[in-house]
This record gives structure tokens, sequence and C-alpha cells, in this order.
């Protein structure tokens, strides 16, 4: 059981390890004092540009990934097998850590890229069908953070429309982290109610 919490830690520690913070910190910028105050990609593409953005992003990532598939493999010597579970439970900790980085007083980002990672390791199929209704939602309406919350609890539907009930595990990660994502794009949906909302424009190809 040591063996399994030391494995979680490490996965909430590696998901802790910001992207535009650590980059933030090389340009001397915190972009959580900047635009809409979240410490993820789409934040720093609006305030730094474009490759600013996509280090974060490749970070962001890449955590998650490693986490779910590598840091569940971690030997110990403990002969502890590894539980089925565990890769999951490992991709949710990435992800809250993301959202509450132990290392830059618990205010982190949304944790949809630190996801995207973990959906790449447990089954990359997901992705492509995912990524097409990404690109509509914000081709249709503009909002990121709308795309994002639909998108992440589509994976709900599809991860059951491909495992049923034959890998609870994966579905029941799916759906917490679906519910995850609503959680912390509450500031998104009450600036949408508001009327606030920054809108991709240039994407809206399908308002045109």
């Amino acid at each position: 059981m040591t063996d399994i919490a030391l494995k979680l830690f490490i996965a909430y520690a590696l998901g802790s390890v910001m992207g535009s913070l650590l980059i933030g910190k090389l340009r001397r910028v915190d972009i959580r004092s900047m635009g809409s105050g979240n410490a993820g990609g789409t934040n720093a593409l609006r305030t730094q540009g474009k490759w600013f953005a996509l280090g974060v992003i490749v970070i962001d990532i890449g955590k998650g990934a490693f986490a779910a598939g590598w840091v569940p493999g971690l030997d110990f010597g403990s002969g502890v097998a590894t539980p089925v579970w565990l890769p999951y439970a490992c991709g949710a900790a990435a992800v809250f850590g993301h959202c509450f980085p132990l290392f830059f007083g618990f205010r982190g980002g949304k944790g949809a890229a630190t996801l995207v990672g973990t959906l790449l390791v447990f089954d990359p199929i997901l992705f492509p069908p995912l990524l097409v209704l990404f690109a509509l939602i914000i081709m249709g309406f503009g909002f990121v953070g709308l795309s994002t919350m639909i998108t992440a609890n589509a994976a709900t539907v599809l991860v059951w429309l491909r495992y049923g009930s034959d890998n609870m595990p994966f579905l029941i990660f799916a759906a917490v982290m679906g519910v995850t994502m609503i959680a912390t794009h509450q500031a998104n949906i009450r600036r949408m109610l508001d009327g606030t909302e920054s809108r991709n424009t240039r994407l809206m190809v399908l308002r045109r």
C-alpha cells in the first residue's frame, strides 16, 4: 500500500510541474496575473504568444503521459503487483496536481492538456474523434472552455461505447475527469452566461 501511495504522490507532484510557470520563470512573467489569470495553455497563448503556449502545452501533455504511462510501472522493490486501476489513478493525480500544484501555491490551470496526455496513453484511438469534436465546437461557438468541457465529457461516452463495463477503471476515470473539467471551468461558465467570455472569432468558420 505504501508503494501505491508513493506512486500516486509522484504522479501528483509530476502534475504540479506547471509548464506556464516554469517557462514564465525563465521569462520573468507570471501569467496568473495576466489575462484570465489561469496558468494554462489558452491564457499563455493570449498573453505570451504561440511559442510560449506551445512549450506550455508540450510540458503539460507530457507530464500527463508520464504520470499515466511511466509512474505506475516504477519498481520500489516491494514486490507488490500493480493494480489495474493504478494507471488511471495516477493519471487523475497528475490532473489534480495541475489544477492544484504543490509547488505553486495550489494555484494552477484547468487540467485539460494534462488530461489529453493521459488519454493518449490509455487509448490513443479515442483522440481523433475527440479532437474533431473539439474543433467543431470551436468553429461553431468560439469558446475554448465550452469545447473543453463538452469534449471531456464526450470522452466518457466514447469509453463506454468502446469498452462497455469491461474497463470500469477507465470509465470511472473518464467520468471523474469530465466532472473535473466542468468544475475547473466555473469562471468560464459564469462569463459565458454574462456574455463576457472571450471568443476566438478567427476560428468560427461555421458561423460565417
